[in-house]
């Protein structure tokens, strides 16, 4: 009888074991997708920028018509109207999200960081994403490729590197607590899964409506 209860309290330890190991891979889990969606939710001014410049665009292109090497060196897609806009757009949407997280007292992990430092983060992230477009339409008219033109990769990730890019520069700390360091590098997985994915979709709707020649 000694020797069947001590079964019973074995098979019973077991089971207590098995489950908190599944409550605890559960709760792995769960942590691991809420870095992936923070990750993508702090990206979100450097998200807007290229639609938002669509919109705005029009008017004098950055580069005033010049050439280099008989090339132009940006065309007539990259304008200044879309450039102010597009960071105007990205920069405010940052802020208001902001002010939000603030408000709701969110964890580190969901800001741009304390004080006066989320108007210079949202902004590195507006403008170094427009700077990336930019630079990716540089690499084309290189290539001899014309306005428009799909290039697969670099139309998705111009505006990527562009962001981190210049965030790096300007708030390193940041950038590194949010998407390198340690688990953090989870957001910056999902940014390069999740960012071609919106890419394409935002595009077909653009181009639906009629801001975009292009569907990419």
């Amino acid at each position: 009888m000694a020797s069947l209860a001590k079964g019973r309290h074995v098979s019973i330890d077991l089971r207590r074991m098995g489950n908190a190991n599944l409550r605890d891979g559960h709760s792995c889990l769960m942590d691991l997708l809420m870095v992936a969606i923070s990750g993508i939710f702090l990206f979100l001014p450097a998200l807007l920028p290229n639609s938002a410049a669509v919109l705005f665009g029009g008017g004098t292109p950055v580069d005033f018509g010049r050439t280099w090497r008989g090339k132009r060196i940006l065309g007539d897609g990259k304008t200044w109207t879309g450039l102010i806009g597009g960071v105007s757009a990205g920069t405010s949407l940052g802020l208001l999200l902001a002010i939000l997280t603030t408000a709701l007292d969110a964890s580190e992990s969901w800001r741009w960081g304390l004080g006066l430092m989320p108007i210079g983060v949202v902004f590195s992230l507006s403008l170094g994403s427009l700077l990336g477009d930019m630079a990716g339409a540089f690499i084309k008219r290189r290539l001899g490729m014309v306005r428009g033109q799909k290039a697969a990769g670099l139309d998705q990730y111009d505006f990527v590197i562009g962001a981190l890019g210049l965030t790096a520069l300007t708030y390193p700390g940041w950038l590194w607590a949010h998407y390198l360091d340690g688990e953090a590098v989870i957001a910056l997985i999902a940014l390069l899964v999740f960012v071609p994915l919106l890419h394409r979709s935002v595009n077909i709707i653009g181009f639906k409506l009629g801001k975009k020649k292009e569907p990419w």
